[in-house]
C-alpha cells in the first residue's frame, strides 16, 4: 500500500469517543467506500455517541464471516491531530488503532471485488465507542456476533506481525463504603471510620491476584474522608480486575462479593457496583479449527500471541463465535501523541486479509 489518502482524511477528522459529530462524519466516509463495493448499511443510531453500523454484503447458503473494527479514538479535540508520514512510518490518531485496521479491511475487500465481481458471505461491523469501554455497543456486538461463524477483528498486529488469539477479560468495580462522621478529638468512639476499613479491603482486593495465572486486581483510585479531625464517614475504592479463564473469573467475583459482605470495622457498610466489561477471549476448539483452515489453506503458519490489553473480540469470543484479532497493521505508541504505523505492514496485512477472504468464498475456510 503506497498512498495513504484516505487515513489521512480519516484521522484529521477527530472521533474522539464522546465527539459525535466527528465519529459520524468518519462513518459517513466508511459508507461511501463500502457501497462501491455493493454493501448495504444498518445504522444503530444514538443520541450521545456516534452511530454504530453494520455493513452488509450479499448472501447466500455457507458460512459467514465478521469483520470487525471501532471508529473512535481517545483522543479529544485539539490534542492530537495531525497525520505525517516518513520513509518507514505514518504518525497520527488512529493509525494504528484502529483507523489503520480499518483500512485493511476494507483494501482487502476491494481485491476481493475487483477480482470476483461480488462480495457475499463477509460483513464488516464499525462500532463507535470501543475506547471508551463498549459500554453501549458491546450489546449490539453481541447480538450480531451470534449470526455469524468466525469473526476477524483488526486490532493492530504484534511486532513480529503475529495474531491474537487470546485477551484477557477485564471489568472495572467500585465499593462504597459507608460509616459515621465523629470529632476526632472530642468522640473518637463515636465514630465507624470508612478509611479504615477500607484499608483492609484494599489489602484483601490485592490479594485475590495470582500472578502465575495472570490474574490481577488493582485498586487504582481511593477517596475517602473529609478532613484530618473528622473520623472518616465514607470512603470509596475504584479497582480493576484481569484473569486469563473462566474458572479464574468465577474465583474473583466470589472474592469479591465476600469482601463486600465482610466487616472489619463494626457498623460498616459496604456496596459493590460495575461489573464484567468485556469476558475474557479464550483458545478452543472452535477457533483452533479456524485458525488450522486459515493454515492449511495458505499453506504456511501463522505467527500468534496473548494479550492482557481488551478489545471487541472478547465481546464476539464471550459468544460463541471464534475470533481472531490483530489482523491490522503493526504500531506502537497508541493512545500517546507519539501513535504510529509501519507502512510495510499495511501490504502484508491487506495481502493476508485478501488471502483469506479468497478462501473463505471459495469454500476452503
Amino acid at each position: 500500500m503506497k498512498n495513504f489518502g484516505e487515513l489521512k482524511e480519516l484521522i484529521e477528522i477527530n472521533s474522539y469517543t464522546k465527539n459525535k459529530k466527528g465519529v459520524d462524519a468518519n462513518a459517513k466516509i466508511y459508507k461511501t467506500m463500502m457501497s462501491e463495493l455493493g454493501f448495504v448499511y444498518r445504522e444503530y443510531e444514538r443520541d450521545e455517541i456516534g452511530n454504530h453500523i453494520l455493513f452488509k454484503s450479499s448472501k447466500k447458503d455457507g458460512k459467514k464471516l465478521l469483520l470487525l473494527g471501532h471508529m473512535d479514538t481517545v483522543f479529544p479535540e485539539g490534542s492530537f491531530c495531525n497525520f505525517r508520514e516518513d520513509e518507514d512510518w505514518i504518525y497520527g490518531p488512529g493509525v494504528c488503532d484502529m483507523k489503520g485496521g480499518n483500512i485493511v479491511a476494507i483494501e482487502a475487500l476491494r481485491n476481493i471485488y475487483k477480482k470476483y465481481g461480488k462480495i457475499y458471505n463477509i460483513d464488516l461491523m464499525l462500532v463507535s465507542d470501543e475506547e471508551g469501554g463498549s459500554d453501549d455497543s458491546k450489546h449490539v456486538t453481541a447480538s450480531v456476533a451470534k449470526n455469524y461463524d468466525y469473526c476477524m477483528v483488526y486490532e493492530a498486529a504484534g511486532k513480529n506481525l503475529e495474531i491474537v488469539v487470546a485477551r484477557k477479560g477485564a471489568g472495572t468495580f467500585y465499593m462504597d463504603i459507608e460509616g459515621k462522621a465523629a470529632h476526632a478529638g472530642n468522640n473518637y468512639k463515636l465514630g465507624i471510620d470508612a478509611n479504615l476499613e477500607a484499608a483492609y479491603k484494599i489489602q484483601e482486593l490485592i490479594n485475590i491476584t495470582n500472578l502465575e495465572k495472570g490474574t490481577t486486581v488493582n485498586v487504582g483510585k481511593i477517596e475517602g474522608g473529609v478532613g484530618a479531625n473528622t473520623i472518616s464517614p465514607c470512603a470509596k475504592l475504584t479497582f480493576e480486575v484481569r484473569y486469563t479463564c473462566i474458572k479464574e473469573r468465577d474465583r474473583v467475583l466470589k472474592d469479591i462479593d465476600t469482601i463486600v459482605k465482610t466487616s472489619h470495622v463494626k457498623g460498616i457498610s459496604s456496596y459493590l457496583s460495575g461489573g464484567i466489561q468485556r469476558d475474557v477471549m479464550q483458545e478452543g476448539e472452535k477457533q483452533d479449527k479456524f485458525l488450522n483452515s486459515i493454515e492449511n489453506y495458505m499453506k504456511k503458519k501463522l505467527l500468534k500471541e496473548k494479550r492482557g490489553g481488551v478489545s471487541d473480540a472478547n465481546i464476539v469470543s464471550s459468544q460463541g463465535t471464534p475470533a481472531l484479532d490483530g489482523f491490522g497493521p503493526f504500531g506502537d505508541g497508541d493512545h500517546t501523541s507519539s501513535e504510529r504505523a509501519l507502512k510495510s505492514s499495511f501490504t502484508q496485512r491487506i495481502n493476508l486479509s485478501t488471502k483469506i477472504f479468497e478462501g473463505f468464498l471459495e469454500n476452503k475456510i
